[in-house]
């Protein structure tokens, strides 16, 4: 990096990070603008009809969905359930990062699936091997790219010589790896400084990730809830009107569900099965690193299948995975379900969810992810 790029950067002002979540600050630093008291929420029909339209969907925010006591009921099932099958995978994929990245690490999850995922890898990487890593959250949007101010918060505090490593939750069709692969490419044009563009997810269903904890579709507990296992925390929100030059990306801080909040129910529990996996872990970390599967985008040419079978001109409007499946139903306008088989046990809460909001389930063999979502197109797009 040339001298005058690196003062540039260093010398950038920038806002001091906002307490904001219902995360403990020792687990996650949100480097997020508080637009808690700022109206963005839409309902979902009307937020539908304006991001088919042209409006950027980071521009406003869907109603958080209310569960039912049946689908609360359910979160705590699935978790009971696979809690030890989330703690092996979150070891995995902290071990693989431990032996690519090293020990000058520094975590930065993107908001907001990646947060929890983020504070399991931290937590792993305390609990074994006694390691305080750095763990920040940090906003990436489809169409508009990585929040560069939060970047260059964490190099003034860190130092260009750390090794950042990026953090989600899972993969769909890989769409957030190519804005983050793009989003490195500009970062080093305009500071050059290198970034390593490897996305480290919990799950990698759609084969477009080098590290990951498994590549099966299931069910991540934190995928079942929205703002309520997210630390508290909106999406986030980038607008002009909202977001100056000096400014982290924004998102809302939902203390009114305080009550509600299970967070850090969700991480306390994973974590609770760290000591019985980490050998387990290591291992399978090791077998992964011993014998690499590439990267296949495997699942993006499933999509491709779907949107031509279907007549779906949009790629953004076919949803897959189990955690994408559960978004759709969750904040957008569904127009049906394509599940790989009726049984499958990864797919309890998406039946549930499609049947309290009436949306036809279809079966499609062959499926690389345990099911898709697909977003009902605006009327003489698609029948």
């Amino acid at each position: 990096m040339n001298q005058h790029k690196q003062e540039q950067l260093l010398a950038f002002p920038l806002p001091h990070p906002e307490p904001l979540g219902s995360y403990n600050p020792s687990d996650v630093i949100f480097l997020l603008k508080d637009l808690s008291n700022v109206n963005l929420e839409r309902g979902t029909e009307e937020r539908e009809e304006a991001i088919q339209t042209g409006t950027h969907y980071s521009e406003m925010l869907p109603v958080e969905y209310q569960p039912t006591p049946e689908y609360i009921q359910l979160f705590h099932e699935t978790l009971a359930e696979s809690a030890e099958k989330v703690a092996l995978a979150a070891g995995v994929v902290s071990e693989l990062i431990l032996h690519k990245r090293g020990k000058n690490l520094v975590l930065a999850s993107l908001a907001r699936a990646g947060t929890p995922i983020g504070i399991l890898m931290k937590r792993y990487l305390m609990q074994q091997y006694g390691l305080d890593v750095p763990h920040y959250s940090i906003s990436i949007i489809r169409g508009k790219g990585i929040d560069e101010n939060a970047l260059k918060y964490i190099f003034q505090q860190h130092g260009a010589d750390q090794q950042l490593q990026f953090v989600d939750g899972w993969t769909g069709k890989g769409a957030i790896r190519q804005v983050l692969i793009q989003a490195c490419d500009q970062f080093e044009k305009d500071y050059g400084i290198r970034l390593n563009d490897d996305l480290a997810v919990l799950a990698d269903p759609g084969f477009c990730s080098d590290t990951y904890g498994t590549r099966e579709d299931f069910l991540i507990p934190s995928a079942c809830l929205n703002s309520t296992v997210s630390g508290l925390m909106s999406r986030t929100v980038l607008r002009d009107d909202l977001i100056d030059e000096h400014d982290f990306h924004g998102a809302k801080f939902y203390k009114e569900w305080l009550d509600s909040d299970l967070s850090n129910v969700f991480v306390d529990q994973v974590c609770s099965y760290f000591p019985a996996i980490a050998e387990q872990a290591k291992q399978q970390a090791q077998e992964l690193l011993d014998s690499p599967v590439a990267i296949s985008w495997q699942g993006l040419a499933d999509i491709r299948s779907i949107q031509d079978q279907y007549g779906i001109e949009d790629i953004n409007l076919v949803k897959p995975g189990v955690g994408e499946t559960t978004r759709v139903l969750l904040r957008r306008v569904p127009w049906k379900i394509l599940v790989d088989r009726e049984d499958n046990p990864n797919l309890r809460h998406i039946l549930l969810l499609a049947q309290d909001r009436g949306v036809p389930v279809e079966v499609y063999p062959n499926l690389t992810y345990s099911c898709c979502g697909i977003i009902k197109p605006r009327q003489g797009e698609s029948e």
